[in-house]
Order: C-alpha cells, then structure tokens, then sequence
C-alpha cells in the first residue's frame, strides 16, 4: 500500500490505517457510466477500492462530455464504449485498483453474475426497469446497493440494505408512471450529478468500511438550484414483493427486445440470445448502402436520416427514432432478421 497515495484519507479519522487496508481489499461495481458511474467510479478508485467493476451498455457521444467526468472529445470522436474509456482513464489515474470495463446491456439474463461476488453496488443508471433488476439481485444475493437519480438539478438517492431495511420496492412498488421531467425534457447541470454521486460514495464508503450505523437512513432529495433539501425514513413492508415474499419477477421477466434510449431519440435492440458478430464482415456487406466506420468495439453504419450503431453481441442502437417498429425493421434489413 502506497501511504503517500493515500495519506491525507487515512488522516481522516473514521478511516485511517485499518480502513485503508479494508477498501484495498473490497469490491465494488457500478451499473451505468454516465454522469452518475463516472463520478462515482473516479472517486472510488482515488479512494483506493481494491477492485472496481463498471458496466455500461453505451458509448461516448460529444453532448456526454458536459456531465461525464472520464471522458474527452477524443473518446468522442473514437465512439468509444463508456466501459471501455471509463477503464483506460481509471487505470491512469490508480493503477493499484483492478478495474473492469464490462460492454453489456444489464438484463435478467446476466444481471447476477454481473453482481455477484462484489460487496456494494452504485446505481448509476437512467431508468427503472434496470434499478428494479438491480434491486431483485440484490435482494437475492443479500448484496447492499446504493439508489441514485438525477434530473435537472434536483436529484434523489437511498442505500439498500437487504434483510436490515426497507429496498426499493418497499418504497416504489411500482415505476412512476404518466408524465414526468426527464433529462430529455428539462436537461441537467454537472453539479447535481456530482453531488449526488459524492453521497452515492460515501454511504458506500461507510458499507465497505462496517460503519453502517452511520448511513443516513432515508429517501434523500434534494435540489442544488432551489437549495432545498428533503429527508424521508421509509418503512421496511412486511408485504413487499421482493424484500418481504422473496418474489423475484424482474430477474425471471424475459424483459423487452427493445428499449428506448431516454434522450437519445434511440431505440436499443438486443437478442433475446446473445450471438457473436464478425463486425468487419458486417462492415464490407454494409459499405455500399452507406458510411461505416467501425473500431475494435462496434460499428457505426449511417444512411439517410439513421444511424446504426452494432456491437459484436449483436445489440444495436438505432438513432434517429423513437419508433420500436421502425427501429425493429431497420435492424432486420441491415443486420438480422
């Protein structure tokens, strides 16, 4: 262990010595790499967790670069994946940390074994299907995980502690519903973001470190704009789903072939069973109907007013639509019916 490294955090008192050889041992993982996974995954590895996992479905676009603290206009102009470029900046910053950079959609299929293994997950996602899969596994793997959301420049986060509180269930049992603001709609700041993922840490930091006693307990809200604040204690449900009746429907939940991709005017395809793709086969069959470019990690085929963007398991992200139907038949008549 480098004491340099790490000298002013082991002057805090709640970690010191001790505590640093704990987080050099522990393992954490991160589910999305946007504003939220990479100010989180920066943080723990100068903080010195042992091991850190980071998966992300998406690549690095220019309009990420605002909020996204890992990435630089070069990881733009390359369309990196964001695990990918998450673990190449990571790697420079802490080479003592193990880090990982999973391509991959979260999904029932996969989710547990993403997870398994690691002592707290960081939610650093962007909607609920994928928290409420979150929330099934960890539940069910007795693993603690730390909910976070962030729009505009309100956001809202809760640790989860399966078996010793309520999970995220208990508190939305189900995904809200009819009209509500997303970053799509009113934008969001840096800040919020940033914020939101320093809690985010540090309840995770206090997990890793056994000081659980000094988590804060509740639905914290908040509003960095309006400087207002809001702190919530919700209750355990005997009757809940997936912390009371161990009832696991979202890991079981086959889920959708296609999803779409919140302000992104996207639509995501993946296969109900993942397959292997020779993307530079791909590339020469798709070069007469227009431009492709493609690196080590995905292809990007661009005609009329769509982008196509494939990965080598098959997942496509289709740009230029909202439209599951038109997303659906663009990917059958260019890659797979």
């Amino acid at each position: 262990m480098s004491s340099e490294k790490y000298s002013r955090q082991i002057l805090f008192q709640p970690i010191g010595e001790e505590g640093q050889k704990k987080l050099l041992a522990a393992k954490a993982v991160i589910v999305g790499c946007g504003a939220l996974g990479t100010a989180q995954a920066n943080a723990l590895v100068r903080a010195g967790v042992g091991t850190l996992r980071i998966v992300d479905r998406d690549y690095v676009e220019e309009s990420n670069l605002q909020r996204q603290s890992l990435f630089d206009e070069s990881d733009a102009r390359e369309s990196l994946p964001k695990a990918v470029a998450a673990e190449r900046k990571l790697k420079q910053i802490n080479s003592g940390v193990r880090t990982e950079g999973v391509v991959a959609d979260a999904t029932s299929h996969n989710i547990e074994d993403l997870v398994r293994g690691f002592d707290v997950i960081l939610d650093g996602t962007d909607n609920f299907e994928t928290r409420y899969l979150l929330n099934d596994a960890s539940v069910k793997l007795d693993l603690p995980w730390i909910y976070g959301a962030v729009v505009a420049s309100s956001a809202v986060t809760m640790t989860i502690l399966p078996g010793r509180g309520p999970c995220l269930a208990c508190v939305f049992p189900d995904a809200p519903r009819g009209l509500h603001e997303t970053c799509d709609t009113v934008g969001v700041i840096g800040p919020a973001a940033a914020w939101t993922s320093a809690i985010q840490v540090t309840e995770a930091l206090k997990i890793l470190l056994g000081h659980e006693q000094e988590l804060h307990g509740t639905l914290f809200a908040f509003d960095i704009w309006q400087n207002r604040t809001q702190q919530v204690r919700p209750n355990r449900d005997p009757d809940c789903r997936t912390c009371g009746q161990k009832i696991f429907n979202h890991l079981q939940d086959e889920g959708p072939a296609h999803v779409t991709l919140c302000g992104r005017n996207s639509v995501q395809i993946h296969r109900r069973e993942p397959r292997e793709l020779d993307l530079k086969r791909l590339q020469a069959r798709l070069e007469p109907f227009g431009a492709v470019r493609a690196n080590n990690y995905l292809l990007k085929f661009s005609f009329d007013s769509y982008e196509l963007t494939v990965f080598p398991d098959g997942r496509a992200i289709i740009k230029g639509t909202q439209d599951p139907a038109v997303a659906r038949g663009l990917y059958a008549k260019y890659i797979s019916a």
